[in-house]
């Protein structure tokens, strides 16, 4: 990506979207005016540790989670890699083109969030314009989108969690929506599978952030728990070094039971899901325990290199998944 998010129409944002494909719109590129969002996305969600949209699926739920993966990516985008003054602004405005497209809907389709007024307008990016079908034909609330927002509001005033709570909590605006939004893509929203899902994502944000440590750190946020930095004896300078100390790997290997265990609390999801929807989700599942086993086998030194998982774990975690429901 590139340095930041380039205005185009006085006052209004070049379209992130174009921003995050091409690395900088052109200037005066109009807002809107960026890629398909499947084909711009598709190749970073690659690199991600679970399927975003598994090719097995048919054609319109792969649609329906690329949109979703494009507007998810785009906020972390522009919270991590946007001018920082410019960072409150830009989530911002995407907030109100979010709300144009949920304009009207009626509160039954905007979920909680749809207490408010928005202007009568058509979204002017491509990256919310993209969304409009999922959301037309699966009934996803504004609330999950607007939690993905406030996330990376948060990151800009957050870059310490004292606690485990405090870090569940960012989870929990960060992480937990898109399984939300993933259960009604499928139509199989439920509150009992929502509380499920909600594991299943915590600890899927876990893994990244243990993944991500080094990466994190240069970037001015450490999301290990302060209260477990200090149990284990492990200060901040730790995190600054070419491999990871004994009292760091300790305490990541900690961390990734924890994160093993709120997976695994979770991943009975599956079993009350059929179809496509099982394959999905047990694709996420199975992404985040070949993730978990991959710091493992790396002794969880997360700072050597960034663990990631081969594509035949993944595969065999997914069959195992798949035919357990757990």
């Amino acid at each position: 990506m590139g340095d930041g998010f380039p205005e185009g129409k006085p006052g209004m944002t070049a379209d992130p979207v174009a921003a995050t494909a091409a690395g900088a719109a052109p200037a005066g590129t109009a807002a809107g005016s960026g890629p398909d969002i499947p084909a711009a996305m598709a190749a970073r969600s690659a690199g991600e540790n679970f399927p975003v949209a598994l090719r097995l699926l048919p054609a319109r739920h792969r649609q329906h989670l690329m949109a979703v993966y494009g507007f998810a990516r785009t906020v972390d985008d522009i919270g991590d890699e946007a001018p920082v003054a410019e960072r409150p602004r830009l989530l911002d405005e995407l907030e109100s083109d979010l709300g144009r497209l949920y304009a009207g809907r009626g509160e039954a389709g905007r979920g909680l969030a749809g207490q408010g007024a928005h202007q009568d307008t058509a979204p002017e990016l491509s990256v919310v314009r993209a969304l409009r079908p999922a959301v037309t034909e699966c009934a996803i609330p504004e609330q999950p989108f607007l939690d993905l927002i406030q996330a990376n509001r948060q990151d800009q005033l957050v870059t310490r969690y004292p606690a485990f709570d405090d870090l569940a909590g960012y989870c929990r605006l960060s992480a937990n929506p898109v399984g939300r939004i993933v259960l009604h893509v499928f139509g199989a929203f439920t509150p009992a599978r929502a509380e499920l899902s909600d594991q299943v994502c915590t600890a899927l944000q876990l893994a990244e952030h243990w993944q991500d440590i080094g990466e994190d750190f240069r970037a001015g946020r450490i999301y290990l728990p302060g209260e477990d930095m200090a149990r284990y004896g492990c200060p901040e300078s730790d995190l600054s070094a070419p491999r990871s100390s004994p009292a760091l790997r300790a305490l990541v290997a900690f961390e990734t039971r924890r994160a093993r265990a709120l997976l695994d609390a979770g991943a009975p999801l599956v079993g009350t899901l059929r179809g496509f929807a099982r394959m999905a989700v047990a694709g996420y599942v199975a992404g985040g325990r070949a993730a978990l086993a991959a710091i493992a086998a790396a002794d969880h030194d997360v700072l050597r290199a960034t663990p990631r998982p081969s594509t035949a774990r993944t595969a065999a975690e997914l069959l195992r998944c798949q035919a357990t429901g757990r």
